[in-house]
């Protein structure tokens, strides 16, 4: 097929670049940026923003079927960029889609569109929109995945996934801000870290987009839904920080912190930041102590049945995977993230 790969650049966008060119399909990417590992794959690259519709119209022009992965990622900040990309973004895909007569569409959605400041112990599609999202990037993407999965019907067919914690070798999100929360040898955890959770290696996350892709027709049974894609594989915080850490050659002290404690300290910084329009994002902030104190893992069983997903790379392989990678990184002289 002639396939769109919205943020084809990024870390998960290039994934399923990978794996869709090896595949055998045409593969168009919509980014910002020129992207030299796209080119040697011989993707077709596209420059403009998802923001602008008629860089959207242009791009998908051609296309049988686009694969949704651009997106504002963080934990805190101004909502209007969140809200900009996130959802006015996912509209200009649409509205494309529907010009262009395009009849798949796969949008990578967030685990984070259900969770309410209480455990996840194994839920499944069924849980609910929260009624005060976490933060503007659980918000905005809650916001998309509504307007995603409305737009399935008799000429398009839409699906939602909602990979967890995606890692793996040239994360650019979850090991760089593990790495400068451990420069001081010291990690506090809200809570202890005892809650279980559940991640997914990037290339587990990029086969059930193809797999996705594979399945997703106007009334098809996999049409219309949101699926959980994980390893499978739920262990307790402390621990899952603890062999990511030894992968990146860190080994700093899990501090255990009560968790208002934790709470109080993230919204100052929040705060601090916000009023002192200081760059970057906070070193803590009320998302991450969430995510430390709450369980918060799915069960996959949908994604297994109508997608036909299982992990085809173990976590244990996936973290050897990434080790070798940091360490290839430190030996070009490529600073770890500070």
């Amino acid at each position: 097929m002639n396939v769109l790969v919205t943020g084809g650049s990024g870390f998960l966008g290039s994934a399923v670049c990978r794996q869709l060119a090896a595949a055998g399909h045409h593969v168009r990417s919509l980014h910002r940026r020129f992207s030299e590992p796209l080119a040697v794959l011989g993707v077709d690259q596209r420059l403009g923003d998802i923001r602008d519709p008629d860089a959207v119209r242009r791009a998908t022009a051609g296309c049988e079927a686009v694969v949704h992965t651009a997106a504002r990622v963080g934990t805190s900040g101004d909502p209007v960029p969140y809200r900009e990309v996130n959802v006015t973004g996912t509209r200009h895909i649409l509205d494309a889609c529907r010009r262009h007569g395009i009849a798949t569409l796969v949008h990578t959605s967030s685990p984070s569109v259900v969770f309410d400041n209480t455990d996840i112990d194994g839920g499944d599609e069924s849980l609910p929109y929260p009624r005060r999202p976490l933060g503007p990037y659980s918000a905005t993407k809650l916001a998309a995945e509504r307007l995603v999965l409305a737009a399935n019907g008799p000429e398009l067919g839409t699906v939602a996934l909602r990979p967890h914690c995606v890692w793996g070798p040239g994360d650019p999100h979850f090991a760089p801000r593990l790495l400068r929360a451990a420069r001081f040898g010291v990690l506090p955890l809200a809570g202890g870290g005892h809650k279980r959770i559940d991640t997914v290696y990037v290339d587990n996350a990029a086969h059930a987009h193809l797999l996705a892709l594979d399945r997703v027709r106007p009334g098809s049974p996999a049409a219309g839904r949101p699926y959980f894609i994980t390893q499978g594989r739920p262990c307790g915080f402390a621990r899952t920080l603890t062999v990511f850490f030894r992968a990146l050659g860190r080994s700093p002290r899990l501090q255990p912190v009560p968790i208002p404690a934790a709470r109080a300290a993230a919204g100052l910084c929040e705060d601090g930041w916000r009023l002192l329009r200081l760059p970057g994002r906070p070193p803590l902030d009320r998302c991450l102590v969430a995510g430390a104190a709450y369980a918060n893992w799915f069960d996959i069983t949908a994604a297994r049945t109508h997608l036909g997903y299982t992990p085809r790379v173990s976590t244990p392989e996936g973290l050897e995977r990434l080790r070798r990678h940091h360490e290839a990184a430190v030996r070009r002289g490529r600073r770890p993230p500070r």
